[in-house]
């Protein structure tokens, strides 16, 4: 993958660049942002830019045996360690063992992937899926070994933030004292959720969003669609590259996620216990990961909501039924239950990735949406 195939980052781009130019390549490194901004596309430009024997102060030449190699994701000195469960066929699970899907879906999408389509690709999307200690065996194993043909040999943990934390000893001599020219590179989207004796360990690389011009011409050249259909695109997409293609290509789920959440709270606010039990059976069959997108809807809307009570309606990038029905839901978020709301959505989606029971949780949760929706504010 070269730079230039990356949707925006430029200062990053140039630091990193800056780094080899300078012979200054920091052997760990934390590749840090939202989903969707491109960071596991840059680090795999980073790994191919260091090992290209032909590169530009610009870029890697794309024609060197070592660039064909990465652009195959294919390259003998290029390893990944990404988080994996157990399936029908594979009863112990390790990175090795996915790799044919792990290619596919990278090279099919250019880099830009989030955990539910990784889930998807490997069916796993019910399980809670880990960095095991066999795969932190696997890093210290294949780190022994001296480089095939590469200067660097690259090791991309991909969200080490599911790094099982009983695992995570073994790989810390090797992370702090790596064999020499060899160069981690790991990626996470939420630095708190990150084992302390691993980031203590990296040198962070922060990856912004991306920019709201960059998106719109990206989205325009890559997919070839209208200036006015990119814009209202990328105004629901939060520097998301991921995110735009979803919602350039279908807002089902998004649609779904409003209906849920529309039809929970009128069933919270009238107290209807009888119908609410059902809606709680529905929700826990849907999937963890759709639970999850549900719940970081809810806190959405809860802080659209904020927003309009505070007048500031032009943050908030919503449009027809949904802006709609937040106009109309605003006043019963206000200052006295707001961060209330807040603090119970946001516990309901930890515990969720944590494997909670679905059933309690939604349950408990609706009981206290209730008792909350009836808090007037001073």
């Amino acid at each position: 993958m070269l730079f230039k195939d990356i949707i925006g980052q430029e200062e990053v781009k140039k630091r990193l660049r800056q780094t080899v130019k300078d012979q200054r390549v920091s052997h760990a490194q934390l590749f840090l942002g939202a989903s969707g901004v491109g960071k596991l596309a840059l680090a795999i430009a980073y790994a191919q830019y260091v090992n290209c024997t032909g590169r530009t102060d610009e870029d890697s030449c794309g024609e060197c045996p070592s660039c064909i190699k990465f652009e195959k994701l294919a390259h003998p000195d290029l390893h990944f360690i990404y988080p994996v469960a157990a399936t029908k066929e594979v009863k112990k699970p390790k990175s090795v063992e996915f790799v044919e899907p792990w290619r596919e879906l990278l090279l099919n999408n250019s880099a830009y992937i989030t955990l539910n389509q990784w889930f998807e690709a490997i069916s796993i999307e019910n399980k809670q899926a880990i960095i095991n200690k066999d795969d932190c065996n696997s890093i210290i194993t294949t780190l022994g070994y001296k480089s095939y043909e590469a200067e660097y040999k690259v090791m991309i943990i991909w969200m080490v933030d599911k790094l099982f934390h009983s695992a995570a000893p073994k790989i810390l001599k090797i992370l702090e004292e790596p064999p020499e020219k060899t160069l981690f590179i790991l990626i996470s989207e939420d630095q708190d959720k990150i084992l302390p004796t691993i980031r203590s360990r990296t040198q962070i690389v922060k990856i912004p969003k991306i920019k709201d011009e960059v998106l719109v011409s990206a989205l325009m050249q890559k997919k070839e669609c209208l200036e006015e259909e990119a814009r209202r695109v990328v105004n629901l997409s939060d520097g998301s590259y991921q995110l735009a293609l979803k919602n350039l290509e279908s807002d089902e789920d998004e649609q779904q996620n409003f209906v849920l959440f529309r039809d929970w709270m009128r069933l919270c606010f009238s107290n209807d216990v009888v119908k609410l039990v059902s809606f709680v059976g529905d929700i826990s069959k849907i999937g963890r990961e759709k639970q999850k997108s549900f719940l970081s809807y809810a806190l959405r809307t809860a802080r659209n909501t904020i927003l309009l009570n505070l007048h500031q309606n032009d943050l908030v990038k919503l449009e027809n039924e949904e802006m709609d029905f937040t106009k109309k839901f605003s006043p019963f978020i206000n200052s006295a239950n707001i961060q209330q709301f807040d603090k119970e959505f946001n516990e309901a989606l930890f515990h969720i990735e944590r494997n909670a029971n679905p059933s309690i949780l939604f349950l408990d949760l609706s009981l206290k949406s209730m008792r909350l929706l009836k808090l007037k504010k001073a």
